[in-house]
């Protein structure tokens, strides 16, 4: 992917071209008109600029504009479907599989040698039928069944904006993704990567340590110093991260060799952490197996002018005994109470407010005064991230969950009943006005600030790792509207080096979340909805669908989930995507229309079911779209809808009572900083610069204003 793909998909910002000025107006008006095939739109000033370089540059620079988007939306690929006129003519599953049978066992087929042929344990192998999972039309046949779309209103518009040359792009996006105070999903690790030898600035600092280590791996591999080095495990993901590992620490790596002047400046690293503070060595036994193994890639006895580096070996290897300031505190809260604990772990403010909630279950009604003040002082020097997640935790204490839900930093989940002891509403109460004094006091003081209120309802994005990348994709636990009368979902999938068969399938709930259907390749109708077919192999590519006519089935919730029944995994395939359109029953049109897709998230987790988004539907009949962003562990094969209901409701029940902390409590405290806040609506004319919050920058925004949308709301974020 060029660096100005890498811009316009993460941005929706074009640079500049470098090229010849010239007569480039035809190649501008060609752009514009390809573009609104995808609906998105060429600001006036992108226009004016295409139109001004000579027509070698401007075709250049449009071939870039369009692949992007169509990539972004997922149009690069063409999406076929089983049936040809889908989601007309799908036949009733089990007279589909007859049929199938029954076109198998006819004489004139020589596919067989004996009707045994089919049989897999006693069982018909549906996958041994040649009709069977296969498509049998081209996609051009599909598109000539179709009747054209017609174009609505409602129809997303998604606009693009002219940017800077392309170097100070590079360098824009080099210092929002190191500066970040979240940490990134993989994609944007990727990214920094990349960008990590393309950037021309310098940089003051990068709060996240796993960003941290992207930036310091590339700079390994050119033989720099690694900077911004204050633990010895940043040094750890340093050689996770340039050895192809989870950067994370939460997988196993499997170290590379490295050259010498590799080892050099992971040692020198190692040597100035633990000469500055030797204490940092009780870091060392969280990780000790991982060290261990580095320890016999690096060769520390080899290099006597860093002894400090050889101790952190020494500890991994149990050679030398070091207690973490965590073993100190657990050994405090054993033996002495909540109160020692507290005085413990008073030297980790982030450790403190980490533990914050065990505190102040197990504390003394005696000691509640001390755990709170305690944290109180905390809070100052803790990350605002730490602070966001700690006040959003609160407000879901005051009461038991229906079950509590964990999630890894790859998005895996699982779910156990919640045996918490509820906290006070005093508690609650004392410890979230604190924490909203504190961050409040850190928050930017913006003068002319204007808000869309489309961005209110978005969760705050605390981390990448709760998202994947694609196109107008949001945090989980952010709610949007839906509109149109059918909703359409799909996923796309492309083998890589064995055959592998995504089923894209749906769960529908009532309004207590209990089982009330399904569609998949196992039940092709129910109550309105339709499956496409089921595609069984995907080395050419394969998409599935699935229509939903949100004005007429009775579900309270609707639970869409990609299931992988053998092959890669999501983490492993060349490509895989889910994403959801919109329509209008007149609008017509193919299965797959690129200018009604509403979004389009890759699916990268390393469960082997993924639950990308739930729909549900509200008391006054309108529907909206609630982010998820979670993957089952599944099975290694045969995953199906019918196997995951019970987690897959639990799950969504769970996340759908959650209260999130959303983008309304940053305005909220932009608000009272500034003083006041400006409603953006269209049309609105704006003379000076501002400090614009929304999804999407408008078109008409003043030269000089600040902008922050949903690729830089985390920005927002106190450090």
């Amino acid at each position: 992917m060029t660096d100005t793909k890498v811009v316009i998909r993460k941005t929706l910002r074009v640079p500049r071209s470098a090229g010849a000025p010239g007569d480039g107006a035809r190649v501008a008006r060609q752009m514009d008109a390809a573009l609104a095939g995808v609906v998105f739109k060429a600001s006036g000033d992108l226009l004016a600029h295409v139109s001004q370089l000579e027509p070698g540059a401007a075709m250049d620079l449009a071939v870039d504009v369009i692949g992007a988007v169509r990539e972004l939306v997922g149009d690069n690929v063409p999406h076929n479907s089983y049936f040809i006129k889908f989601p007309d003519g799908v036949p009733d599953t089990v007279e589909f599989w007859v049929k199938c049978l029954r076109e198998a066992l006819t004489p004139a087929r020589k596919w067989f040698r004996s009707d045994r042929d089919l049989l897999t344990m006693g069982w018909i192998d549906l996958l041994k039928l040649p009709r069977y999972g296969r498509y049998q039309h081209t996609y051009e046949e599909l598109l000539a069944a179709h009747d054209e779309l017609i174009p609505s209103v409602k129809d997303r518009v998604t606009v693009l904006h002219l940017g800077d040359m392309l170097q100070e792009e590079l360098d824009r996006l080099f210092v929002d993704l190191t500066g970040s105070v979240t940490p990134l999903g993989e994609a944007d690790l990727v990214a920094l990567k990349s960008l990590t030898t393309a950037a021309t600035v310098q940089l003051d600092a990068i709060p996240v340590r796993e960003n941290r280590a992207v930036v310091n791996a590339a700079r390994m591999e050119d033989g720099q110093p690694l900077v911004f080095v204050d633990t010895v495990t940043d040094v750890l993901r340093v050689a996770c991260q340039t050895s192809g590992g989870d950067v994370t620490l939460q997988e196993r790596t499997k170290f590379r060799s490295f050259k010498r002047r590799e080892r050099r400046v992971l040692l020198a690293a190692l040597d100035a952490v633990i000469a500055g503070n030797s204490g940092k060595l009780g870091d060392v036994t969280m990780y000790a197996g991982p060290w261990k193994r580095l320890g016999e890639y690096l060769h520390p006895h080899e290099y006597p002018q860093f002894p400090h580096a050889q101790d952190v070996f020494a500890v991994a290897r149990g050679e030398r005994k070091v207690r973490t300031l965590a073993g100190r505190a657990e050994l405090a809260f054993a033996t002495d109470g909540v109160t020692k604990a507290v005085s413990v772990l008073a030297n980790a403010p982030g450790l403190l407010v980490r533990s914050l909630d065990r505190l102040l279950r197990e504390a003394e009604p005696n000691e509640i005064e001390a755990v709170v003040d305690a944290a109180t002082k905390a809070f100052e020097s803790t990350s605002g991230r730490v602070l966001c997640s700690l006040r959003e935790h609160l407000v879901n204490r005051n009461k038991p969950d229906a079950a509590r839900v964990f999630t890894t930093r790859a998005r895996r989940a699982w779910v156990t009943k919640d045996n918490r002891k509820p906290l006070s509403r005093n508690v609650i109460d004392r410890a979230t006005t604190a924490l909203d004094i504190e961050l409040l006091n850190r928050m930017p003081a913006y003068e002319r600030l204007v808000v869309d209120p489309a961005v209110l309802d978005v969760a705050l994005p605390l981390t990448g790792k709760a998202t994947e990348d694609g196109f107008a994709v949001l945090p989980r636990g952010t709610r949007t509207p839906v509109d149109g009368e059918v909703l359409r979902f799909f996923t796309y999938w492309k083998e890589q080096e064995r055959r592998t068969d995504y089923d894209l399938s749906a769960l529908f709930l009532d309004e207590n979340f209990q089982y009330a259907g399904h569609v998949s390749w196992t039940n092709y109708r129910n109550d309105g909805a339709v499956y496409s077919g089921d595609i069984t192999e995907s080395k050419n590519g394969a998409t599935e669908f699935i229509d939903i006519p949100l004005d007429s089935v009775d579900f309270a919730y609707v639970v869409p989930q990609v299931n992988i029944y053998a092959g890669e995994g999501f983490d492993e395939v060349g490509e895989s995507m889910f994403g959801w359109m919109t329509r209008e029953r007149a609008q017509k049109g193919a299965p797959f229309e690129a200018r009604t897709v509403r979004t389009r998230s890759d699916m990268r987790g390393s469960g082997r079911v993924a639950l990308p988004i739930m729909f549900a539907r509200g008391e006054n009949g309108t529907w909206t779209a609630n982010w998820m962003h979670l993957y089952l562990t599944g099975g290694v094969n045969f995953n199906m809808v019918e196997g995951n209901q019970s987690s897959a409701s639990l799950l969504a029940r769970s996340l759908f009572h959650r209260d999130y902390l959303t983008m309304s409590y940053l305005v909220d405290m932009l608000k009272a900083k500034a003083g006041s806040v400006t409603v953006w609506e269209p049309g609105l004319r704006l003379t000076e610069p501002v400090v614009f919050v929304g999804l999407d920058r408008p078109e008409g925004l003043p030269d000089g204003s600040e902008v922050f949308t949903r690729d830089r709301l985390n920005q927002l974020i106190p450090a």
